[in-house]
């Protein structure tokens, strides 16, 4: 399915976000370069948007992986335009195929709803991670006021699948999207399952009414 939607994902991302996607990724930008990384692997990297987003932050060393072959040459093509150095490769989430303690920080941005076992992804994040290093998930989330939400069932469920089906001409690609995040945990349930993963000073942060959540957490010392 992803492979089928790369051509057009990012430019349907910023129209159906109305771009305030941008903003969510500088804020998880902003706090993992916060604490100064030297490696940081970029999680369902998907075409690239977060892991550019970080070096040109200034993180000396980026690496992607995703599932997706087709989202990842997109990518490829876009790093290549920028002349960074982002090495993006096919890999499986919940078992990645580095070593155990590799990264500084590691982050994911809109694709932990995409898991097939979130624990599993969970766990094998703590485990290439550095002791005392960062996690920062961003994904969308579901915004708790009844009015807010009753508009974005309406967006999401109706209007959504209809402009990105008539751009990307996968319908159902954008009829999946919206229902993995109504199916997606609710935070105070992802906090604990990072817990449960090993990290500590779990924290999750909402923005723009709740439209998306920043969820974070230090791998234990």
């Amino acid at each position: 399915m992803f492979d089928d939607i790369a051509p057009t994902y990012d430019k349907l991302n910023h129209i159906l976000s109305l771009n305030v996607d941008k903003s969510w990724r500088r804020k998880a930008v902003k706090r993992i370069c916060s604490t100064n990384p030297q490696h940081v692997l970029d999680i369902a990297c998907g075409t690239g948007d977060f892991a550019i987003a970080l070096a040109q932050a200034g993180v000396p060393k980026v690496s992607g992986i995703d599932i997706s072959e087709g989202m990842l040459e997109v990518g490829r093509e876009k790093v290549k335009t920028l002349g960074l150095d982002i090495e993006m490769k096919v890999d499986d989430s919940e078992s990645l195929s580095y070593a155990d303690n590799t990264f500084d920080a590691i982050s994911v941005a809109f694709g932990v709803r995409n898991f097939e076992h979130l624990q599993l992804g969970l766990n094998e994040m703590n485990r290439v991670l550095r002791p005392g290093a960062l996690v920062c998930i961003v994904e969308l989330s579901v915004p708790s006021n009844p009015i807010l939400l009753w508009g974005y069932k309406l967006y999401f469920l109706h209007i959504l699948p209809f402009i990105g089906g008539l751009i990307s001409g996968n319908k159902a690609a954008y009829k999946y999207l919206p229902n993995s995040v109504l199916n997606f945990p609710k935070p105070d349930k992802v906090c604990e399952m990072l817990r449960l993963a090993g990290f500590e000073k779990v924290e999750a942060k909402a923005f723009t009414f709740g439209l998306c959540r920043m969820f974070t957490g230090v791998k234990k010392g």
